[in-house]
């Protein structure tokens, strides 16, 4: 086969470009094609080549040449997706594992990663988070509700016709802005206005791995098909709007975080998922049209952050003054499960408000138990029991029945007799599908209503959903009963219930809690960084909806609302990322970093009982694994005294302090590093970072432990301040503060401190186990408080 090469240099750069195969392995033994990411030293580029563009195609051209010249499949100049100028240098290309390889081995040519696929992860909340009050000199008020900052959402897209991205009253778009309104299918570039003033879509990773896109399921536009995108960037910056509701429930006006902030969407997320080659492309694109704030709603994979391309993508929009927000994800309660865990990022969990939709389950036997739901449609008959049945008992047998007890008492698609169901409640246990999918298979197999009952691992959490028939979630516990009830009856007393719809519930006591699928710590990447940073409302948050998509969020919901009411970390980040909008227009002078030190040193932990936040899963209190260091508090934010400031420097020491290579450094930060100093100074946990977390290896001896904590302090206060620390050391501890007084003279001073741990050796631990004790730091000068939570962790060899 003659391969034609399209340019006379490339005999040439094969010659001077690959003088060796290297021995990396990029994990794909079959030889097909995938995306990689390929970041490259800008000035590299050889200057026969007129712009980097060129210099990337040609070069593709040649080691896909070389490596796949026999391959069918392989047509010059053809594999270049998206090429990157402001995150980073390089570009992203469909290759061979052969040519990936071949690649890495060029001059000039930093990292070549294979890319990873993720997937997307409010009336009350405003109030519940004191922003919406009498006072004249809140939050709000000192910002002019954020106006002239440009919050960057990289989502599903958005539907920009909703009232929550009206332009009314607002002044001209910000000259900072440099951003476009991309046309595509059902989104002209008129789609935008003085509020939403950039919109943009990345597909180009997607369609390369899917092969094509199907538009009569979405649109090759920033159009929002799925629903996500719409409702987190109204939760960051939607407008006031009013009346506003779903499907009655949660009446009220409806407001985002910063509602005369701007808002720009990219969007990134497709149905097979988002892409990292694409997010990056994003990334690129905010950071140059000019955004203040990234909110990425996305979840995470933890890997090393040279592979992590959310975690390249908010480096360099940190360093480029953008303060970067995203979802700690949805793994939770299980420890370890927290996800877009970089320092430069700010990690988002879920808590509660003071707010429910009670909906909860009457037996025949005259229990009720609780439960929530978010149903608008008729109502079963009041004060009638209905035929109750578990799910396992109605096993389908025909129509594509799955066949076992198992798929059944999960409510899988053709899981259920129609025989067996008909005009009964179903009890349907939670897992596999969405839960609004059981509802649809209930409904479809004549059933009457749905009591979706969490096992053992959801424990206590609940989540209200728009369910499509009368439904209703309950606890483990409650689900256990149900079963129990359902097992003990006899024909001539048969199981029987009703679901009591009691609408919407304000003044929730104890609010708020942490809600049972907000990932926890701690952190599997760098455990010496504390994570998740701190918790925002993500449980039963109503924010904007698009059109085409039901509340239910499944293709057979027909039903149309402004507003749609979901839960998850999704919902909790862009809590965070309205409030740093606000108080990056209090603060213009402050960094992304003094933003996160503000917003987490003045976060609380007790919830609206005075006691310790619960944990939702089991009812226990919970812990910084669970909340990081608190609760956010926006208007104590507002004037914290003191900062945590971080550098671009202190972040590559802190890179050189987990031991990474200079190639490995050099492909989050773009520059080389000489870590030669920064590994003299300690450890990972010297970042000036506004929490405190020592690891150490209980080898059995009874030895202790110890270590040390160097941190500067900024003062943002006005003027002079005399501030005093006080520990709360862990258990089994001792901690000391050098010095124990910072007097500042002036605002803007800097003054450093050391914090010195030592540690008992605890308990006997199980070899693979660990323990963990927790305590605190706080300075004060009497009217401000600033507080930083101290993690010790004893770990087991194995």
């Amino acid at each position: 086969m003659e391969i034609k090469l399209q340019s006379p240099f490339l005999p040439l750069l094969l010659c001077l470009l690959l003088p060796s195969i290297s021995a990396v392995d990029f994990n794909d033994s079959n030889g097909g094609k995938r995306t990689y990411i390929v970041r490259v030293d800008r000035d590299a580029k050889p200057s026969i080549f007129p712009t980097h563009a060129h210099w990337y195609e040609t070069t593709v051209d040649a080691v896909s040449a070389s490596a796949d010249g026999a391959a069918a499949d392989w047509t010059p100049g053809g594999p270049i997706i998206h090429t990157y100028s402001s995150v980073f240098h390089g570009f992203s290309a469909r290759l061979s594992p052969a040519a990936a390889t071949s690649l890495s081995s060029i001059r000039g040519v930093v990292a070549v990663l294979p890319e990873q696929v993720r997937r997307p992860l409010t009336t009350r909340s405003p109030r519940f988070l004191g922003l919406l009050s009498s006072d004249r000199s809140g939050l709000l008020a000192e910002t002019d509700f954020g106006s002239d900052l440009v919050v960057g959402v990289i989502d599903t897209g958005i539907w920009p016709e909703r009232r929550s991205f009206s332009d009314h009253g607002l002044g001209p778009v910000p000259p900072k802005w440099k951003g476009a309104c991309v046309a595509g299918a059902a989104f002209p570039a008129t789609a935008c206005n003085r509020k939403l003033v950039g919109a943009r879509y990345f597909s180009g990773g997607y369609e390369a791995t899917s092969g094509h896109m199907n538009e009569s399921a979405e649109l090759r536009s920033p159009r929002d098909t799925d629903g996500h995108g719409t409702h987190t960037a109204s939760i960051a910056a939607g407008r006031y709007v009013f009346p506003a509701s779903t499907l009655g429930y949660a009446r009220g006006v409806a407001a985002g975080m910063a509602p005369k902030a701007r808002l720009a969407a990219y969007k990134v997320c497709w149905a097979a998922g988002c892409f990292d080659s694409d997010i990056l492309a994003a990334f690129d694109a905010a950071v140059a049209d000019g955004v203040d704030v990234v909110s990425l709603s996305v979840g995470g994979v933890v890997v090393p952050y040279y592979l992590d391309a959310i975690a390249v993508g908010a480096f360099a929009a940190a360093e480029a003054g953008i303060f970067v927000s995203a979802s700690a994800g949805n793994g939770g309660p299980g420890g370890l499960t927290v996800t877009n865990v970089a320092p430069w990022v700010t990690t988002v969990g879920a808590g509660s408000m003071d707010r429910d939709f009670p909906a909860d389950v009457k037996l025949g036997n005259g229990r009720i138990l609780p439960g929530v739901s978010v149903y608008g449609g008729p109502a079963l008959a009041p004060g009638r029991l209905y035929p109750l049945i578990y799910a396992s008992a109605a096993l389908g047998s025909a129509g594509g029945g799955a066949g076992d007890g198992y798929s059944s008492s999960l409510c899988l698609e053709g899981s259920l007799d129609p025989n067996a169901v008909r005009g009964k409640i179903v009890v349907c246990d939670r897992g596999i599908n969405s839960r609004a999918a059981k509802g649809e298979v209930v409904r479809k197999a004549g059933g009457v209503g749905m009591i979706l009952a969490n096992g053992v691992f959801d424990g206590e959490g609940l989540v209200a959903d728009c369910h499509v028939l009368p439904a209703t979630a309950v606890g483990a516990a409650a689900g256990d009963e149900i079963r129990k009830y359902i097992a003990a009856a006899t024909p001539h007393s048969p199981p029987t219930a009703t679901i009591l719809f009691r609408g919407t519930r304000l003044g929730v006591r104890p609010a708020p809690v942490v809600a049972s699928f907000s990932a926890r710590g701690p952190n599997p990447q760098s455990p010496e960084i504390l994570k998740p940073d701190l918790i925002a409302p993500g449980l039963n948050i109503l924010a904007a909806w698009p059109d085409s998509v039901g509340p239910a969020g499944i293709p057979s919901d027909r039903r149309r609302t402004e507003f749609n009411i979901l839960s998850g970390t999704s919902m909790a980040c862009p809590h965070v990322s309205g409030l740093a909008a606000l108080l990056k227009a209090a603060h213009p002078e402050w960094s992304p970093a003094a933003i996160k030190s503000a917003l987490m040193t003045t976060a609380y932990t007790k919830d609206n009982k005075k006691m310790t936040m619960l944990d939702e899963s089991t009812g226990n209190s919970s812990d910084v694994f669970d909340f990081g260091s608190g609760h956010v508090d926006p208007q104590r934010a507002l004037d914290p005294g003191l900062v945590y400031d971080i550098s671009t420097m202190d972040y590559v020491n802190f890179l050189c302090n987990l031991n990474y290579t200079r190639q490995n450094i050099r492909a989050v930060t773009r520059r080389a590093a000489d870590c030669s100093r920064a590994r003299k100074a300690g450890h990972p946990g010297n970042l000036n970072y506004p929490s405190f977390a020592a690891v150490f290896v209980d080898d059995g001896s009874g030895k202790r432990r110890s270590t040390h904590f160097i941190r500067t302090l900024t003062n943002v206060g006005n003027g002079r301040a005399v501030y005093r620390a006080s520990v709360r050391g862990p258990e089994g501890s001792t901690v000391a503060v050098e010095p124990e007084e910072l007097a500042f003279r002036r605002t803007g001073q800097k003054l450093s401190f050391v914090l010195r741990v030592k540690a008992a050796a605890m308990e006997r631990l199980p070899p693979g186990s660990s323990s963990v004790r927790t305590g605190a730091l706080t300075w004060s000068d009497g009217r401000h408080v600033v507080r930083s939570p101290i993690v010790i962790t004893m770990q087991a060899p194995m």
